[in-house]
């Protein structure tokens, strides 16, 4: 199990568009991916339960990964988030 913390970085909000993008990418990896914050443990994978997170720019959150290739998973979720343009 990996636990990485990530910064939000958003503009505009992290809504519909943004959150399908991130289902995508961790629906990539074979590991189970999460997204902490504070108490809830959401999905990745989830398009629901990630819709339940309202997240706003300079939010602290952990991302989770357990698997065979959580390394990878973790990295790639890290870089989403670096990256957005959202």
């Amino acid at each position: 199990m990996i636990k990485t913390p990530v910064v939000v970085k958003t503009e505009e909000g992290f809504d519909g568009r943004p959150i399908a993008l991130l289902v995508q990418e961790a629906s990539q990896y074979a590991s189970k991916i999460y997204i902490q914050i504070g108490e809830k443990n959401i999905n990745a994978k989830s398009i629901m339960g990630m819709m339940s997170l309202t997240l706003t720019d300079g939010e602290k959150i952990t991302v989770v990964t357990e698997g065979e290739d959580e390394q990878k998973a973790a990295e790639g979720i890290r870089t989403f988030f670096a990256n957005c343009a959202c």
